[in-house]
Order: structure tokens, then C-alpha cells, then sequence
């Protein structure tokens, strides 16, 4: 059966039809999916979502003579909308991804300021528990103190910055 016919029987309902018509253009649909999108996955997604489209819309088709370059514009006009979304999702993840770095940098710039207010002796302990991720031993140590009063200390310390990040409201640290 030439395309003509098909795309006439596939306008009445015939899915049988419309099958055969897709057989026909899913090489060509393939190659400019893969064109816009870039992924193996994503272009056969397009395929899928252009049938559904095209077969949605058949009835719409004025001259069936242009079927080809019908569900080829379907094709493109679905890949340049994925193309905008994804995007769009990228920027978004990127504005968030800035907004979740300023309030780090504005937490750690709280942090280090409440950690100046401690006493020497307990501003060094955390300096070197947190900063410089030394163990209680190695703080110990470093200090020549026992452990268990490095770990009053470091107690004290972390007790002192919770109240003193409460007074400037985050809470949750």
C-alpha cells in the first residue's frame, strides 16, 4: 500500500495503518531526535510522545501528501520543547545550587565569628576538631592535656556556640 493511501485510511481510524506509516519514518524521526537530544534514551522517549502526538492529531492533517513532513515538524517542535525544559530545570538546579552556597558561606561566616567570642583555650579545641579534623587523641596531644579534658572542653565549646548561633536565630545548628 503507498503512503498516500495509508495516511488517508490512517486518518479514518485505521491503526493498523498509522503503524505502518511510522514503521516507514521512525529512522528519519530517530536521527533528528537524536540530533536535538544527545541521549539514546531521551530520542526514543521523543519517538513514543510524537506517535502519541501525531496519533492524537491525524485528523488534523489537511494534505495527506505531507505526512512525512508533518510528524517530522512534530519531532522537532517536541525535541526543541525538552531541549527549553531541560534547560530551564538546569538553571533552576544551578540558582538553587548559588543560593544553597550563599547561605553555607553566611552560616560558616556566623560560625567562625561565634567561635572568635569563646575563651583561647576552648577556640583551639574546636579549631582543631572541626577545622582541622583532628581526633580527641591527637587534640590531646597536640595540647598535652588529658582526653577527657579536651572533652570537657570541646563540650563546653559546642555548648557555648549552640547558645551563642540561637541568640543570632539558627536554631537548627
Amino acid at each position: 500500500m503507498d503512503t498516500l493511501k495509508l495516511v488517508k485510511a490512517a486518518k479514518k481510524g485505521d491503526t493498523a495503518a498509522f503503524e505502518m506509516l511510522l514503521h516507514q519514518e521512525k529512522a528519519k524521526l530517530y536521527r533528528i531526535a537524536l540530533s536535538y537530544l544527545k541521549n539514546e534514551q531521551d530520542a526514543l522517549e521523543a519517538i513514543q510522545e510524537t506517535a502519541f502526538r501525531a496519533l492524537k492529531h491525524i485528523k488534523k492533517l489537511r494534505n495527506p501528501t505531507y505526512f512525512s513532513t508533518w510528524i517530522t515538524r512534530i519531532m522537532m517542535n517536541y525535541c526543541m520543547d525538552e531541549c527549553r525544559r531541560q534547560q530551564r530545570i538546569s538553571a533552576d538546579d544551578s540558582s538553587l545550587q548559588e543560593i544553597g552556597e550563599k547561605e553555607e558561606k553566611d552560616l560558616r561566616l556566623q560560625m567562625e565569628e561565634a567561635v572568635q567570642q569563646l575563651e583561647p583555650k576552648l577556640q583551639e579545641i574546636i579549631i582543631l576538631k572541626y577545622f582541622q579534623d583532628l581526633t580527641i587523641e591527637q587534640i590531646a596531644a597536640a595540647v598535652n592535656r588529658p582526653t577527657g579534658t579536651i572533652k570537657t572542653w570541646l563540650h563546653q565549646a559546642l555548648k557555648q556556640l549552640r547558645q551563642a548561633l540561637a541568640k543570632e536565630g539558627n536554631d537548627h545548628v
